[in-house]
């Protein structure tokens, strides 16, 4: 019974608006200390090497900590609810990748590369300024579904028109001037498959017949992973490129799992992708000779020829044990042409151990983390499955470098997201943090409570 003078709560009446704090001065104060951090590494190797501080020290500083200061001026002011971490991550990994390289430049004949690779994180930090501040609404994306596979498609194919380059036909190089399609193409598709799933979200295209414990899917859902499949064991072969092809083709499995939950898609994903790699590693030479290295790594030095690359990263790892033996003290260096880009992990588990080695993979970590926290809280289904794309790119990409450099699986010749030498994957990457931040904006930005019908 309720008694007289009782007030009673209308039980629909619209909850109260939830406003989250916007967190941009943490987001600051964790931008100050990865340039603080980069700052300290970039000296350390000077002191290491030199016994005294690089001269471009102050320099290195001042036009990362404008990068990075630019970048959070741009967030602030168009997204203003988004996660304080994605970008003092980007900021964190870029200039410690500045760090290694600049310490490989110290002991690699020919020109440096850091000078290089700074530019391109110049560019790579525009673009990502452009993107927040231009693109309000990634719903907008979703309406150029079909111009971005069309454009990935052409991306992908072009290498095929130039010579390779060790082995692999993955670049473009035109006058000294030199980029690979390839990390442009896989943002592209990310946005196309996301928006094509969501198309079909929770659609009876994607239950079919129970077989034992697995619902696989319809025929009619098939073709579009079979069309993938062929198109990913198409770009193996043509430009003998394992790391892409396997990257393309976990995506978009990754994706139609998340929208149907559905275990058979993961099955039918890697019994698609086993056949594919097992028939290419057998007719492609360039991929055969990978797989043969990755089996027997020490067998250059067996037959008197030395250690090879993979042998030589092994021996990186271990000599840096626990705490390593410090930044500029390493010897990765002998890994050979692809210790900046292939193999950078080697001279991070080398001169910071595995506790450093541990660090920047709990970076990575958190940085797909919150990507896949602001899935959870993008309202439409497009912005949740294109904020699992990008997060799990980051995620496959790092699995599948971290796994080739230490022996786990083959090697994929793929570059290590903001750390590695490259420009076009620096650029991409930053390109991909925008991305993250314009969903986690609007995952976190308040909306207004709609009163019950």
């Amino acid at each position: 019974m309720i008694n007289a003078g009782t007030t009673v709560k209308r039980t629909d009446d619209p909850a109260p608006a939830v406003h989250l704090p916007r967190r941009r001065g943490i987001e600051l104060a964790l931008i100050v200390v990865a340039v603080l951090l980069s700052v300290c590494g970039y000296c350390g190797v000077g002191l290491a090497r030199h016994g005294a501080v690089p001269p471009g020290a102050a320099g290195y500083g001042a036009g990362l900590g404008v990068l990075a200061l630019l970048a959070h001026l741009a967030v602030r002011l168009r997204a203003p609810y988004a996660d304080p971490l994605p970008l003092p991550i980007g900021v964190l990994l870029n200039g410690l990748g500045l760090v290694l390289i600049y310490r490989l430049d110290l002991e690699t004949p020919g020109g440096p590369a850091a000078p290089a690779q700074l530019v391109w994180s110049a560019l790579g930090v525009a673009l990502f300024t452009v993107t927040v501040l231009l693109l309000r609404d990634h719903r907008l994306l979703q309406r150029h579904a079909r111009g971005c596979v069309v454009a990935a498609l052409l991306l992908l194919t072009l290498p095929i028109l130039f010579p390779p380059v060790n082995g692999a036909r993955i670049w473009i190089r035109v006058a000294g001037f030199s980029i690979q399609p390839g990390e442009f193409a896989k943002v592209l598709l990310a946005v196309f498959f996301a928006a094509y799933l969501a198309s079909d979200q929770g659609g009876p295209a994607f239950a079919g017949r129970r077989v034992w414990r697995l619902r696989l899917p319809t025929g009619r859902a098939l073709g579009p992973i079979l069309t993938v499949w062929l198109v990913s064991v198409g770009v193996l072969v043509l430009e003998r490129d394992l790391g892409t092809s396997l990257l393309f083709f976990g995506l978009f499995v990754v994706l139609l799992y998340v929208v149907t939950g559905r275990t058979g898609w993961i099955a039918v994903g890697l019994l698609l992708a086993a056949l594919g790699a097992v028939a290419v590693g057998m007719l492609e030479p360039h991929v055969h000779d990978r797989v043969e290295d990755w089996l027997h790594p020490f067998a250059s030095i067996e037959a008197g020829r030395g250690p090879g690359q993979l042998a030589q990263s092994l021996f990186a790892f271990a000599a840096g044990g626990v705490l390593g033996t410090g930044l500029g003290l390493g010897h990765s260096v002998l890994v050979g042409f692809a210790v900046k880009s292939d193999f950078i992990l080697a001279t991070a588990g080398e001169e910071l151990g595995l506790a450093g080695l541990s660090a920047i993979f709990i970076l990575y970590g958190l940085l797909v983390e919150r990507g896949y926290r602001a899935a959870l809280a993008t309202p439409d289904a497009f912005g949740r499955l294109l904020a699992v794309g990008v997060s799990s790119i980051i995620a496959l990409q790092v699995f599948v470098i971290a796994g080739g450099v230490t022996g786990l699986i083959p090697l994929t010749g793929m570059a290590m997201p903001f750390l590695a030498q490259g420009g076009s994957s620096v650029v991409t990457n930053w390109a991909m943090a925008a991305l993250l931040i314009r969903l986690s904006d609007s995952a976190r930005r308040p909306r207004e409570p709609q009163a019950a019908p």
